[in-house]
C-alpha cells in the first residue's frame, strides 16, 4: 500500500516536472555600454531587445497557463515554483529594460548631437506568492 501511494505521488510530481519543463526561459540579451557604443550599436540592441520581450511575454503566458492548467489539486510546491519562475522572468525583463534605457540616457548624455532610440516600455509586473 506504501509503495502505491509513493508511485502515484512521484507520477504526479513528474508530470508537473515535465509540463513545467515544458516552458522555456529564452536567452539573455546584450545590451552595449551607451557612454561609448556608437548610435547603430544602440539600435541594433533595440531590435534584440524588443523580440526577447515578446519571447519572455510568451514565456510568462506558457507559465500562467501551466499553473492554471494544473488545476486545485495540483502539488504545493509546484504552484510555488511556477509563480517563483513567472516573477523571476518578470524580475530579468524589468532588468533588461532599466538597463536599456539607463544606456539610451547615457548614449544621450554622451552624444548630445547625435538622435538615440527611444525608451522600452516597462515590463509586466509580478504574480503574489502561491497560496497552499
Amino acid at each position: 500500500m506504501k509503495l502505491a501511494a509513493i508511485l502515484c505521488v512521484s507520477a504526479a510530481a513528474g508530470s508537473y516536472g515535465a509540463a513545467a519543463a515544458a516552458c522555456e526561459n529564452p536567452p539573455m540579451v546584450t545590451v552595449p555600454d551607451g557612454k561609448t557604443a556608437t548610435t547603430d550599436q544602440l539600435r541594433a540592441a533595440q531590435q534584440d531587445v524588443r523580440p526577447y520581450m515578446s519571447a519572455m511575454q510568451e514565456y510568462l503566458a506558457c507559465l500562467n497557463t501551466e499553473l492554471t492548467t494544473s488545476g486545485e489539486g495540483a502539488l504545493a510546491e509546484f504552484k510555488q515554483l511556477m509563480v517563483m519562475r513567472h516573477n523571476a522572468a518578470v524580475s530579468e525583463m524589468e532588468s533588461v529594460v532599466a538597463l536599456f534605457n539607463a544606456q539610451v540616457v547615457a548614449h544621450r548624455a554622451a552624444n548630445p548631437q547625435q538622435p538615440s532610440p527611444t525608451a522600452l516600455p516597462p515590463a509586466p509586473t509580478a504574480l503574489p506568492p502561491a497560496v497552499n
